[in-house]
């Protein structure tokens, strides 16, 4: 994600780190030298004159604009969905380490007082969180995951297609041995296994967003649309502004590529693009909150942007 105030002026127009510019130059270079060729022929192909008047441009272009903003709004439902499950996820996160060291007793014959399966379950909670960024973003989490667990339980993680989904089954055996040691309260372990069940709900959400995107055939009516609008347009303006012709095609072709493109873009908001969601950022706050709430000592710092990039 894109970290800094907006710029003024002149780097208003070259600010390129989080431009979608970057993307669509290409296909605007062509459009581009399109218009200029089609100005200094004045619209004739292969000595045969085609003329277009503004009126079909006036038509398809107000749709499709339309279009692209709905398209466009889906796109961004679906990042803001995105963020506002993480943001679930912080907050069931500290809760459930709140809950874990005032609702389960310690025992008396456990290390450090029997704080154990307590201790376990905050650092498996930065497992998860950790565990659900790799899934989503396709990465391995294994690195990550190996000072939170242990060997065995890392080991079992190593062998899972689905990591998340395995780190909350160990947390409800867990659970359901403290209970059995008598440790927790039935209606208190309630509390904890609601918190754990708005956990994997965040999780399986998350990979809805991941594994379901907007209709193919719907992005390629709009790709299409505005690619033949955009390659179209000099025909129907060359007669009317002659010189600027290329201009205005190019600030045209911007605007409608730039909006394809942005929609493209936070349609999947966990990737690792200068626009997606940042995971990693919030994984680090899960657990400075985490390691603060056991009183470590030992707590790294927050994640910083890198030339305004907060991952």
């Amino acid at each position: 994600m894109i970290v800094r105030d907006r710029p003024s002026g002149f780097r208003l127009f070259v600010t390129m780190r989080g431009s979608v510019l970057t993307q669509i130059w290409r296909s605007l270079l062509v459009t581009t030298v399109l218009a200029v060729i089609v100005t200094l022929t004045h619209g004739t192909l292969m000595h045969h004159k085609i003329v277009l008047t503004t009126i079909p441009f006036t038509l398809m272009g107000l749709p499709l604009a339309i279009f692209l903003g709905f398209r466009n709004n889906a796109a961004y439902d679906r990042f803001w969905e995105g963020r506002k499950l993480w943001g679930d996820l912080v907050l069931k996160s500290r809760n459930f380490a709140r809950q874990c060291d005032s609702m389960i007793a310690r025992a008396p014959d456990g290390p450090d007082g029997g704080a154990d399966e307590a201790v376990r379950m905050i650092y498996r909670t930065i497992a998860f969180a950790h565990a659900l960024r790799h899934h989503l973003r396709g990465s391995d989490a294994l690195a990550d995951l190996m000072p939170l667990l242990s060997e065995l339980e890392w080991r079992q993680t190593a062998v899972v297609s689905n990591r998340p989904h395995f780190l909350m089954k160990c947390m409800g055996a867990d659970l359901r041995l403290c209970l059995e040691e008598g440790r927790i309260d039935s209606v208190l372990m309630v509390a904890l296994d609601d918190t754990l069940c708005g956990m994997v709900a965040a999780a399986a959400a998350c990979e809805r967003i991941r594994t379901t995107p907007i209709p193919f055939s719907y992005t390629l009516l709009l790709h299409r649309t505005a690619y033949l609008y955009c390659f179209l347009l000099p025909f129907g303006l060359v007669d009317a502004i002659g010189s600027l012709t290329p201009l205005v095609v190019a600030i045209v072709a911007y605007t409608f590529f730039g909006l394809d493109a942005l929609g493209d873009e936070i349609e999947e908001p966990f990737g690792t693009s200068a626009n997606d969601l940042p995971l990693e950022a919030i994984c680090r706050g899960i657990e400075i909150s985490l390691r603060e709430s056991l009183d470590e000592k030992n707590i790294p710092p927050p994640c910083r942007p890198v030339d305004y990039q907060l991952r």
